[in-house]
């Protein structure tokens, strides 16, 4: 098994130390991941740094933030990372799992076709500006509907990375890159294509371990997100996406079931 990595939750603010500590693992295994950049972030969870009064979020090394968030992205693509449009604002308005129901709220699934094609031209823009282009979109809660498909095609997104598979797909004129449904289980798989999600924010020095034992691992093949990026897309019909659908909702239960037995 080929398996890719994708950084969530990329903001200004974030928890920076966790970051760099988790990058210092990546650059020791060569590994290039997907990260999902936030445009403009209002979600108070993902604020983990204050912002000094001059509007600045430190200097890069011991845990604090680059000077400039935004040129930092840009070197991280030179290195060979690449950058996903992680929603708009990262905040979530709706109760609705969408197409995808590993969650069941939302930025995007269940806001209006108009209002999601304005968000995304937003964040588009606002990436723009920074002089950040992309194409791939990484939803927020991976949580997306219908809509959001017609509207991420009409403002110039081509791909998404989310669903379940042993390889990319295309469905409805987008092009999916599967994430991992069990870590553990792809882990032990001997073909095909997946993505290890990782938030940053959340990575203790005991996750950092584990981490580093999966990268060690002899029974997979760790790649670059751009030669996942390479790989061709099948056509999936509506019997894999329902599949998919149901194995999504089922994880989602399964978390709740555990939620509860830890109250």
């Amino acid at each position: 098994m080929k398996i890719a990595v994708r950084l969530d939750d990329i903001t200004p603010d974030m928890d920076w130390e966790r970051f760099f500590r988790f990058k210092a693992l990546l650059d020791r295994y060569q590994v290039k991941p997907l990260i999902g950049v936030v445009p403009d972030n209002q979600d108070s969870n993902l604020m983990k740094n204050k912002m000094a009064g001059d509007g600045s979020f430190g200097s890069a090394g011991g845990g604090k933030a680059p000077e400039d968030f935004w040129p930092y992205v840009k070197a991280l693509e030179k290195e060979g990372w690449v950058i996903a449009m992680h929603g708009l604002h990262h905040v979530y308005s709706t109760k609705k799992g969408g197409l995808f129901p590993l969650n069941n709220f939302s930025e995007f699934a269940g806001v209006s076709f108009e209002k999601q094609r304005e968000m995304l031209a937003e964040g588009k823009r606002r990436l723009a500006d920074k002089g950040i282009d992309t194409d791939i979109f990484m939803a927020p809660a991976h949580s997306y509907d219908a809509n959001t498909l017609k509207a991420l095609k009409e403002t110039g997104f081509s791909s998404l990375t989310d669903g379940f598979g042993n390889g990319p797909y295309s469905w409805r004129g987008m092009k999916f890159y599967p994430i991992s449904f069990h870590l553990g289980r792809t882990l032990k798989k001997s073909r095909g294509y997946s993505t290890m999600v990782v938030h940053t924010d959340t990575v203790s020095p005991e996750d950092s371990k584990r981490y580093e034992r999966y990268l060690e691992s002899k029974g997979s093949q760790w790649i670059s997100y751009r030669e996942y990026l390479a790989q061709p897309g099948r056509k999936r019909g509506i019997p894999g996406r329902c599949l998919e659908y149901f194995l999504a909702k089922g994880k989602y239960w399964m978390a709740r079931v555990r939620q509860l037995g830890r109250r």
